[in-house]
């Protein structure tokens, strides 16, 4: 998504920032690219350096359906973000942005050779097959993802122009220059391809706040949905269950979760008819990703990451249901951090798309 305009000298010279808006709350990271590891033995294929990175809160009502309709309280909570809240240093205003991918429209279309203007046509012709929405209304962008027998494959993306424009407009309010806008699960598809097991098919869960997004990965990302049931669903479902405070359910996800504890049971009895949705909607895309792609290379793990996968206990119990082996994908074991403050062990999952977005390749910008 964005400008279409080639950004010579990009990290170099005119290096940008990662910004997540998400459901009130504000993630910013700014990192440069490290020197290359050698994968064998190690966590990451490479490491990038930590710059600065931040987080704050704003009030939830100033975007309504996806749309900034408030951007001065955005606004506010960044210069206070930046002011008192922010771990080393931000040193550019050139700004990357996510729109949440379940406000987006995503399919995999497979279409012979042809020029470029009979692709677009032709994926625009498919789009207005799927998408319940004129497209006249959306931002549509495709790329490629591999040859196939009958042609080629692309990952169309589309978005409601008037989304994207109030992130625009959002950023020039807050004098930032916004270099392109992406969905969560491409970042979160970015920052997996450091991880030294990203050549596997894999299912990627990125936990938000209100919803869970899931994508199949495999060089890149092949096709994804999205579920509801996140961080807040987790917390609420936990109160309710055990008759406790938010707040004290908080404390109870992020320190026991699916765990041994003395309501171990009352909370997965809670939380399953969550998860239940969420294993559902994994089992589909699995069955989708063998009916499309055959079983030559099977999907052999299951990566989760994200603000609302801080559950001790839920990659074992996900681990027991599916079959398939399920492990977290930390965002800083990618980064060099230096002599900077790390973030509690809670909070690091919470910069997992900040982090992908601060890890952009000059080469996908144009």
């Amino acid at each position: 998504m964005g400008t279409r305009q080639k950004l010579p000298y990009f990290f170099k010279d005119r290096p940008l920032f990662g910004l997540d808006i998400g459901n009130g709350s504000l993630k910013v990271m700014q990192t440069e690219p490290g020197p290359n590891r050698n994968k064998v033995g190690l966590s990451a294929k490479n490491v990038c350096n930590l710059i600065g990175y931040g987080s704050c809160h704003f009030d939830p009502n100033a975007i309504k359906d996806g749309v900034v309709i408030k951007p001065e309280i955005i606004a506010k909570a960044a210069v206070e973000l930046f002011k008192q809240h922010l771990i080393g240093d931000i040193t550019t205003n050139r700004v990357a942005m996510t729109i949440p991918s379940y406000r987006t429209f995503t399919r995999s279309l497979i279409l012979p050779e042809m020029s470029q203007r009979e692709l677009t046509e032709a994926v625009n012709t498919e789009a207005e097959q799927y998408i319940p929405v004129p497209l006249d209304k959306l931002y549509l962008d495709f790329q490629a993802i591999r040859k196939t027998d009958e042609g080629q494959e692309f990952l169309a993306v589309a978005v409601p122009k008037d989304i994207v424009d109030s992130y625009m407009d959002l950023a020039l309010v807050m004098g930032l220059e916004p270099i392109f806008i992406e969905t969560t699960m491409s970042a979160a598809g970015r920052l997996f391809n450091h991880d030294y097991q990203s050549d596997v098919p894999t299912i990627i869960i990125d936990f938000g706040s209100l919803s869970s997004d899931i994508s199949v990965f495999d060089g890149s990302m092949l096709t994804s949905s999205t579920v509801q049931g996140g961080g807040e669903i987790f917390t609420k479902t936990i109160a309710q269950t055990l008759n406790v405070t938010p707040q004290e359910a908080h404390i109870i996800k992020t320190r026991y979760g699916l765990g041994v504890s003395k309501r171990q049971r009352e909370v997965r009895a809670g939380l399953e008819p969550v998860f239940e949705q969420i294993i559902k909607e994994i089992r589909r895309l699995i069955r989708y990703y063998e009916e499309h792609y055959g079983l030559e290379r099977p999907i052999s793990q299951i990566v989760t990451l994200g603000g609302g996968s801080n559950i001790p206990g839920m990659n074992e119990f996900l681990t027991d249901r599916l079959r398939i082996a399920v492990r977290p994908c930390d965002p800083w074991q990618y980064l060099k951090v230096s002599k900077l403050k790390l973030p509690t062990h809670a909070d690091k999952q919470m910069y997992a798309t900040a982090a992908g977005l601060s890890m952009t390749n000059p080469k996908e910008v144009f």
